[in-house]
């Protein structure tokens, strides 16, 4: 039994102390970070390699190790988001609204940090130091349970992280990393309510759907990606192939890549055949419905239901051909996880009905879904994309890591 109470303990002793801290402080600490991050880079991917040859060991599938891949191209990327993190406003303590009320009392609604973020995450160790630096700078503890497979990585980069927040004048404990990836530890987590404020899952649907299901902390769903892309009648033919193309193998692996392309029946025939071709530059695997086997032949897999509802995170894509764009709207609203969708074309009445119609956190118009991300989206980083609806949507980054209270001041006002 994982015994979560020490951490719980230092974690709500560490976010006392860094709710009050001034901005300057936590901008030095993110600083050392992310200078730090890249001097030791190469120490960084020594550990690494490590994480990946036991993975691939394991028989792991290529676009989920690269989840887990680092190289010293990566690591820059992380720090740069550590330092637009720098950049940023600190919402801690923004004055959201007030008045002064009839009777006198001043009220006033600020932001005020969360507590303590637990975050239970799988085989991505940007996530270890996005999710620390956006906490950090909204004056949150964090404590991160990465998977098992991200392990070295994560512990190494976990010291880099608290030795640099010590160095800083804040608690080490700030950031704690469970070195215990077990189900065990997990579920503590998810138990601890007292010692954690909000608990974000981020990784596969099982992950989330245990979390969700099992947790006694309040949790904000996060991140399962049934992303679809619908081309219309009215689509640039090169530009929605551009499009499609990225977002399904720039990297299959993470949330916000395509999994089912619609295509309008008028212009079926025309893009496949180029479509096809394209993804064969990346062996994308086909399973299309009876009309694009019709068109592209034997090559096609026959698509099951089950296949309209799946976050493949493979070079595997679904394709259906439609009628027309209602029908799109209609399959999408059935199958999609509420993350990101997209219409590529050149009509202004079709873009406009699909974003009105699309209950999803992102809808684009001729828009890659891989830019939900909150490096992309301007927030610096972002520690998940929230599917929920209650407290936050889409790329979460520092604001949506804040909630509110009320500050009254009077001079001796009773209620009558």
């Amino acid at each position: 039994m994982f015994d979560f109470e020490p951490i719980g303990i230092k974690a709500k002793e560490a976010s006392r102390e860094l709710s009050k801290a001034e901005s300057g402080r936590k901008n030095e600490a993110l600083a050392l970070i992310a200078e730090k991050l890249v001097e030791q880079k190469r120490a960084i991917i020594d550990r690494n390699r490590a994480d990946v040859k036991a993975a691939e060991a394991k028989g792991i599938k290529s676009s989920l190790v690269d989840r887990l891949y680092l190289n010293e191209k990566r690591i820059e990327g992380i720090a740069e988001g550590v330092e637009k993190v720098i950049s940023l406003t600190d919402p801690v303590g923004e004055i959201v609204s007030g008045e002064t009320r009839p009777n006198g009392l001043r009220v006033r609604k600020i932001r005020v940090p969360l507590g303590v973020v637990g975050i239970i995450y799988e085989s991505r160790p940007n996530v270890t130091v996005d999710a620390a630096a956006l906490c950090l700078k909204s004056g949150n503890a964090a404590v991160l349970r990465g998977g098992s497979d991200a392990l070295n990585t994560n512990v190494f980069i976990a010291e880099i992280m608290r030795s640099c927040i010590e160095k800083a004048g804040l608690p080490a404990d700030c950031v704690q990393l469970l070195g215990d990836s077990s189900r065990d530890s997990a579920n503590a987590m998810m138990k601890a309510r007292g010692y954690i404020d909000v608990l974000i899952p981020r990784g596969g649907a099982g992950l989330i759907k245990s979390c969700v299901e099992n947790s006694t902390v309040p949790v904000i769903e996060t991140g399962v990606g049934n992303c679809h892309i619908y081309v219309d009648s009215a689509a640039n033919i090169n530009t929605a192939i551009d499009i499609i193309d990225n977002a399904k193998t720039q990297r299959p692996g993470v949330c916000n890549a395509c999994e089912t392309v619609l295509l309008h029946r008028d212009i079926a025939e025309e893009i496949l055949p180029k479509l096809k071709k394209r993804l064969d530059l990346h062996k994308v695997e086909i399973r299309g419905c009876e009309i694009t086997k019709m068109i592209l032949g034997d090559c096609v897999v026959p698509a099951t239901e089950e296949d309209w509802a799946t976050e493949y995170l493979d070079y595997i894509l679904a394709v259906k051909v439609v009628d027309n764009i209602y029908e799109a709207i209609d399959h999408i609203r059935k199958y999609s996880t509420g993350h990101s969708e997209c219409i590529v074309t050149d009509s202004l009445p079709a873009a406009e009905e699909f974003q009105n119609d699309i209950d999803s956190a992102a809808v684009y118009v001729n828009a890659s879904t891989r830019f939900t991300d909150g490096f992309e989206l301007g927030l610096g980083a972002e520690i998940g994309i929230s599917t929920a609806k209650l407290h936050a949507r889409g790329p979460m980054g520092l604001r949506e890591l804040t909630t509110v209270k009320y500050l009254i001041s009077g001079n001796g006002q009773i209620r009558e």
